[in-house]
């Protein structure tokens, strides 16, 4: 190596640090691009999930199987459902103003009942006592509202003949049904699986995200039992070919059981303490949770997050670069219960205010350090950072190394102005160590604002 090159690779900064005079954004984390159109996914940041089928009758989406139903028991609430006060307008308006910007719905979930008239199956909305499609209706409400649409279909079916029993199948006890696993054929299921898929990216114009659910590999059984499913069972590669043929750009979640081809990691019922990563690169993520503890309607669920909560949830998310997709189990009469409907209409509130420091945000660079009980979120393209302010302290929120990055700072709820001192801390605090040279400290009112998780805009220089 020559001289010159040795001086300059020694000067060169460690990667992911900003040159000086270099913008912010420089630095940001950005996953490696994959196959579908995760541009628009990444701005909007907050959507909802529905689990709607026959096990809205009350007690969540897997009584099927919790239940241990034998073949057949099930069938009485197909024979039931009757959702006579579905208006799909209502629940894409709540969406809306909860501040969603895009949907995913069960068009079929682990029980088999398909909510769209399929040409491969009877046990479909069409054959209940409401007698009608109900995801054409849902689409076309949702896109009249503005959302985008997202398509859930289980990989599991319990109710298919040809579905092997396995241990996550409901009737993986029934001496009777497991006398007969022999003549299921897993691959005309994955056939069925296909065409059906085929239906729902054919029949219902451009579909923004398929989220498949989902892949079990490891699982161990003796005979008649049959061990867990993966990539072979399902053949992935067949369907994952399908959907990339029938619409390219389409997101695809990751529960294939795949090394390759998904463009968003799922996360369930859990926050991630960071970025999530594969291989040692950030990549998309979104985290899917619950307003209780049950997807599906569960009249006699008790755990119903609070306001602080939920809105937390979604700046906890987005600081850490990724997506929220809340659920909702709508009843068997077509209704988000009250519950739900308070609970969208807490986020649309404290959205309708600090939209900003969500939309179009991400994980703050590095080099911003967010103080304690705060989250920090960023907007590359505004060069704004987001100060959340998870427990409203007395009087100062202390930025240590902030020092000339902000040209001015306002609360997001009401634009009135925060003064800040970045040349001479408290003497008090700096004696006793509870500040530093180079930190900026933010003057708040003491009193905390009227507003579930006030928020700091810090226009940066």
């Amino acid at each position: 190596m020559r001289k010159s090159e040795f001086a300059a690779k020694k000067n060169r900064p460690p990667e992911g640090t900003r040159l000086k005079n270099a913008p912010l954004h420089a630095a940001l984390a950005q996953p490696d691009s994959t196959p579908g159109d995760t541009a628009w996914f990444t701005h909007e940041r907050f959507g909802l999930f529905i689990h709607w089928g026959l096990y809205s009758l009350g007690r969540h989406e897997r009584a099927e199987n919790c239940e241990r139903n034998p073949e057949g028991k099930y069938c009485v609430y197909f024979e039931m459902f009757n959702p006579d006060l579905y208006d799909p307008r209502q629940w894409a308006r709540a969406a809306r103003e909860a501040g969603m910007r895009y949907f995913v719905i069960t068009t079929k979930h682990h029980e088999g009942f398909c909510l769209w008239d399929s040409q491969y199956t009877d046990y479909k909305a069409p054959n209940t006592p409401y007698g009608r499609d109900l995801l054409k209706p849902m689409v076309e409400a949702f896109r009249a509202e503005g959302l985008r649409v997202g398509f859930y279909y289980s990989l599991l079916d319990w109710h298919h003949p040809d579905f092997p029993i396995d241990p996550a199948h409901p009737c993986c006890e029934d001496q009777a049904a497991l006398a007969r696993n022999s003549r299921r054929k897993m691959k005309r299921y994955a056939e069925y699986m296909r065409n059906q898929v085929r239906e729902l990216l054919t029949n219902f114009g451009p579909i923004d995200i398929l989220w498949l659910d989902f892949s079990y590999p490891t699982v161990k059984a003796k005979p008649p039992l049959r061990p867990g499913k993966g990539r072979k069972d399902w053949e992935s590669e067949k369907l994952y070919a399908l959907i990339r043929e029938l619409q390219p750009r389409i997101i695809l979640n990751d529960r294939l059981d795949l090394d390759h081809g998904w463009d968003i990691k799922t996360p369930e019922q859990f926050q991630p303490r960071k970025w999530i990563h594969v291989n040692g690169k950030p990549v998309v993520w979104e985290a899917c949770q619950t307003f209780s503890g049950s997807w599906g309607y569960h009249r006699d669920e008790a755990t119903w997050k609070n306001e602080h909560q939920l809105v937390t949830m979604l700046i906890d998310t987005v600081s850490k670069g990724g997506n929220l997709l809340m659920n909702v189990g709508p009843t068997a009469r077509g209704e988000f219960d009250p519950r739900a409907l308070r609970a969208l209409a807490q986020y649309g509130e404290w959205m309708q205010r600090h939209e900003r420091s969500i939309r179009g945000c991400t994980q703050a660079p590095k080099e911003l350090i967010a103080p304690q009980d705060c989250r920090l979120t960023y907007n590359p393209k505004l060069n704004r950072a987001y100060l959340h302010i998870l427990s409203w302290p007395f009087k100062r929120v202390h930025l240590p190394g902030w020092t000339g990055k902000i040209k001015y700072a306002q609360l997001l709820n009401d634009a009135s102005e925060i003064r800040f001192n970045e040349t001479a801390p408290n003497a008090q605090e700096l004696m006793l160590g509870f500040s530093e040279p180079g930190s900026v400290v933010l003057e708040l009112p003491v009193l905390k604002p009227p507003v579930t998780v006030p928020v700091v805009e810090l226009f940066l220089k």
